[in-house]
């Protein structure tokens, strides 16, 4: 009967394997996790810089950072299932769901971007908040009716997502998602509301002035 030592040892050895192949997994799947999230969040500046194409092309580099970190811990429920991530699968259909929110385009679904229920509706709210930055240039530049579509899309997603009740294990915290763009949204609201006043303030000025 061999040694106690032996034993632990030749139990511990295929344990030991296994645990060295999960941590490897995490660490590739914790790099590309950051890529993604790093490259969606460069992706949506240059939204707002209406550089749309250069959007797709740096968003495409989010998608294949997303794909290599889902692959990567595939083999590892417990690892697949953590925060990481979840959260680069939310930040890269945050960029895909912003830019065609902003470009008033077809908005892509979660099969079609790869990723999770959760992770698309809380990429749609941030896409939403996101959508405050895009109308305020918009105001900006004259551009008053197409800042009022902006609004009407902000109000449309929130609309959808406040039907969206599911406890938070499976919605991924959607509650507070959406609670965080209620006041982003009253306050773009307030905002076009007064510009629109000032603007018609002006007009009647300029209107009554002598020629």
């Amino acid at each position: 009967m061999p040694a106690r030592g032996e034993e632990l040892a030749a139990l511990a050895e295929p344990v030991r394997r296994r645990l060295d192949a999960a941590n490897a997994a995490r660490e590739n799947g914790l790099a590309a996790a950051r890529k993604t999230i790093q490259a969606a969040s460069r992706s949506i500046r240059a939204v707002h810089r209406l550089q749309f194409e250069e959007a797709a092309a740096i968003a495409e580099e989010a998608r294949a950072s997303l794909r290599s970190a889902q692959d990567a811990l595939a083999p590892f429920p417990a690892l697949a299932a953590s925060g990481p991530l979840n959260d680069a699968a939310k930040e890269y259909a945050e960029a895909r769901l912003t830019a065609a929110l902003a470009a008033d385009g077809p908005l892509p679904s979660a099969e079609e971007l790869g990723v999770s229920d959760a992770s698309w509706l809380n990429g749609l709210a941030e896409a939403a908040s996101e959508l405050r930055r895009h109308l305020l240039d918009r105001l900006r530049a004259g551009e008053f009716e197409r800042a009022e579509q902006l609004l009407a899309a902000m109000d449309d997603v929130y609309a959808l997502l406040v039907t969206v009740d599911y406890p938070d294990a499976l919605s991924g915290g959607l509650r507070r998602t959406t609670d965080a763009l209620r006041p982003v949204l009253e306050r773009t609201r307030g905002d076009l509301t007064t510009t629109f006043l000032q603007q018609r303030l002006q007009q009647a000025l300029e209107n009554r002035l002598p020629d």
